[in-house]
C-alpha cells in the first residue's frame, strides 16, 4: 500500500474533467449545460460520475460484559454513489467472528442459562458434572465466561469527504471522511460450556493460587478448554425480531477513514466503523458479578466494531471520477487563469490626439488632426529639413537647397555654382563619420530588433551623404563552417538596408571571412577614396548557409 501511495503521489493532478464534453453530462441536467455553454446560466452542470464498488478485511470486536480476544476475522463488501462533491451514500455488507474469555471468575452463573443448563447453580449438584462412579458431584463454586459469535450487518451511510475541496492545489491523493448511517444487525452466539458432553471443572483454577495474575489465569484457561462453543448463548427468544432465524436489531453506525488514490481507477481505503445496538446478548451474557456474591443487570448495551483496510475500484463509462475525488474549485479557477468561457470585453485603449498610435506608445501625444505620422506617433518629415510634412510647403526638399525656411521651403543655388558644389563634393572625402557594428549571437544570422535600430540610424545619415559608400565586413576563421557564417552576416546586413532602408546596393563594399575582428561583428565604415569593391558576392558554401 505505501509503495503504491509514493508512486500515485509524484503524478500530478492536471484538473478535473472536460467541463465542455457533453458526453459526461446526464440528460436531465443536458438544457443546463446547453445554457451554461451559451452563457445563459452560470453554473456548469453536474457531470456523471462513477461508482465506487469495494472490499475489506480486517478485524472485529465486541465491547460487552465478557472482554473481546484481540484480533477477530471481519470482512464485508460495499457499493458507493456520490451525491455531491462533500456527500455521497453507501450501502455496506459487514461479517464478523468474534470471541471473547473472561479472566475473572463467575460466581453467579446461575443466573445466566447457557450456563446454569449446564452447571447447576452454585451450592446444588450440577446435571452434567459427575465423579469417576458416575455421582453426580455438587456445582462449582465459579465459571469463567466465554463466547463465539458469528455477526452481520448491512447498513445505509452517509459519507462526508473532507479533503478533496481545496484552494492551493488542483487535487488530492488523500481523502479524508466521516460517516454515520442506519442498518440491521443479525447474530447468533454461543459458548463454550463442555468439555466433550460433560461440563468443564474449572475448580482447580479456582482454588489455586499459583494462577494469580491476568496472563496465568488465561493460558490456565485455554490449556483447560476445547474450541467447540457448542452451548448455545442466551437470548430474548420470540421477544427479539428475527431475521435468517437469527436475533435482529436496527443499529447506528459512524466512523472515520482515510483513502489513498493509486490510480483515478483504484484507491486504497483504512477505515475504523463503530456500530451501536440496542443489544445486551451479543456476547452471551447480560449479567454483571457484584461485591458480596450479587449479579445484577448491565445498564449499557453492546457494541462492536470494525478496523479494515480495504481495496477500492471505481466503475462506470462516460463518466467522471467519483466527485468526492475531484475539486469543485477548478473550474473557477481555470477560468480565472486562462478563461476559456468568459465573456471578456473588448479592449479600449487610449489615443488623444486620434493619430491611430495609442497613448501609452505615443511619442507625440498631441500631434495636430490629419497629420501622418511614423509607427511611434511622431510627425512624419519626408525630406529630413525639420519641418513636420503637415507644415511643409515644399515635401520634398533636395539637400543642397537646404536649410529651408519655416514653411519648408529651400533656396536653390544656381546651376553653376551647383555643378561646382557637386564636383567639389566628389573629390572630398566621405564625411558621414564613425559607423556602429552589429552584433550577433551564438550561430545566428538573424538580423534582431536591436540591430535594425541601429541600422535604420546608419539608413539616415547615408541619405545625409549620398556621396558615401558604406564597407560592410565580417570575420571568422578559415573553416568552412565559420567562413559562410560571416558571408550569411554580411548579407543580411546588407539586404536589411537594401529591402527595408531602400538603400540603393551600389552604395555597400561587401567583405567577408577577414582575419582580424570578432566573429560575432559585423563592421560598417565609410569607404576611403578610391576604394571599390563588389556590392554582391556569391556564397562560398551554399550548402552551409543559414536559414532564418
Amino acid at each position: 500500500m505505501v509503495a503504491s501511495f509514493g508512486a500515485s503521489a509524484q503524478v500530478t493532478p492536471a484538473g478535473s474533467y472536460n467541463w465542455r464534453d457533453s458526453s459526461v453530462i446526464p440528460a436531465k441536467r443536458a438544457p443546463q449545460h446547453n445554457e451554461f455553454m451559451n452563457n445563459q446560466y452560470y453554473y456548469p452542470a453536474k457531470p456523471r460520475n462513477q461508482w465506487e464498488i469495494g472490499a475489506k478485511v480486517g478485524t472485529f470486536n465486541i465491547f460487552g460484559d465478557v472482554p473481546s480476544n484481540m484480533f477477530n476475522l471481519g470482512f464485508g463488501a460495499h457499493v458507493r454513489k456520490s451525491l455531491g462533491y462533500v456527500f455521497s451514500l453507501r450501502l455496506e455488507y459487514m461479517h464478523g467472528t468474534g470471541k471473547g474469555q473472561h479472566w475473572q471468575q463467575a460466581t453467579n452463573y446461575g443466573k445466566n442459562p447457557a450456563w446454569s443448563n449446564r452447571f447447576g447453580f452454585p451450592g446444588q449438584y450440577s446435571p452434567n458434572v459427575v465423579d469417576a462412579a458416575g455421582n453426580r458431584i455438587p456445582a462449582v463454586d465459579a465459571i469463567f465466561y466465554n463466547y463465539k459469535t458469528n455477526l452481520n450487518d448491512i447498513s445505509l451511510q452517509g459519507i462526508f469527504s473532507l479533503s478533496n475541496i481545496r484552494f492551493h492545489k488542483a487535487k488530492s491523493s488523500v481523502n479524508f471522511y466521516a460517516l454515520a448511517g442506519l442498518g440491521i444487525t443479525w447474530y447468533e452466539s454461543n459458548v463454550n460450556a463442555l468439555n466433550g458432553s460433560v461440563a468443564y471443572d474449572y475448580s482447580n483454577i479456582t482454588s489455586n493460587q499459583v494462577y494469580s495474575n491476568r496472563s496465568d489465569i488465561k493460558s490456565a484457561i485455554r490449556d483447560l478448554q476445547d474450541d467447540s462453543y457448542e452451548t448455545p448463548a442466551e437470548t430474548y427468544g420470540d421477544n427479539a425480531m428475527k431475521l435468517f432465524g437469527n436475533t435482529a436489531r436496527p443499529t447506528a453506525t459512524i466512523g472515520l477513514g482515510v483513502a489513498f488514490k493509486v490510480s483515478p481507477r483504484i484507491n486504497i481505503a483504512i477505515e475504523n466503523r463503530y456500530t451501536i445496538t440496542g443489544d445486551d446478548l451479543l456476547d452471551g451474557q447480560r449479567w454483571q458479578e457484584q461485591a458480596f456474591g450479587d449479579a445484577v443487570l448491565t445498564r449499557s448495551f453492546d457494541t462492536y466494531n470494525f478496523l479494515t483496510a480495504g481495496l477500492n475500484f471505481n466503475l462506470g463509462k462516460n463518466s467522471v471520477e467519483p466527485l468526492y475525488w475531484l475539486n469543485p474549485l477548478d473550474f473557477a479557477y481555470s477560468e480565472l487563469n486562462s478563461p476559456k468561457r468568459m465573456k471578456m470585453p473588448k479592449p479600449v485603449l487610449d489615443d488623444v490626439d486620434g493619430d491611430g498610435v495609442t497613448d501609452q506608445f505615443d511619442n507625440e501625444p498631441n500631434t495636430p488632426a490629419g497629420a501622418p505620422v511614423d509607427s511611434h506617433g511622431v510627425s512624419k518629415d519626408t525630406d529630413g529639413d525639420g519641418v513636420p510634412d503637415f507644415k511643409d510647403k515644399q515635401l520634398i526638399t533636395p539637400t543642397e537647397c537646404q536649410p529651408v525656411d519655416a514653411d519648408g521651403v529651400g533656396k536653390c543655388p544656381d546651376p553653376a555654382c551647383c555643378a561646382e558644389m557637386m564636383a567639389k563634393k566628389s573629390t572630398t572625402e566621405c564625411a558621414i563619420g564613425d559607423l556602429p557594428s552589429i552584433s550577433f549571437k551564438g550561430n545566428s544570422a538573424a538580423v534582431s530588433k536591436d540591430a535594425e535600430a541601429v541600422l535604420a540610424t546608419v539608413a539616415d545619415r547615408m541619405r545625409n551623404n549620398p556621396s558615401c559608400k558604406i564597407v560592410v565586413s565580417g570575420y571568422g576563421e578559415p573553416s568552412k563552417a565559420s567562413q559562410q557564417l560571416s558571408w550569411d552576416r554580411v548579407n543580411a546586413v546588407i539586404n536589411y538596408m537594401v529591402d527595408k532602408q531602400g538603400i540603393s546596393i551600389d552604395r555597400f563594399v561587401f567583405r567577408f571571412g577577414q582575419s582580424e575582428g570578432d566573429p560575432n561583428t559585423v563592421d560598417l565604415r565609410a569607404a576611403s577614396e578610391g576604394e571599390e569593391g563588389p556590392n554582391t558576392v556569391p556564397a562560398p558554401h551554399p550548402n552551409l548557409r543559414k536559414k532564418k
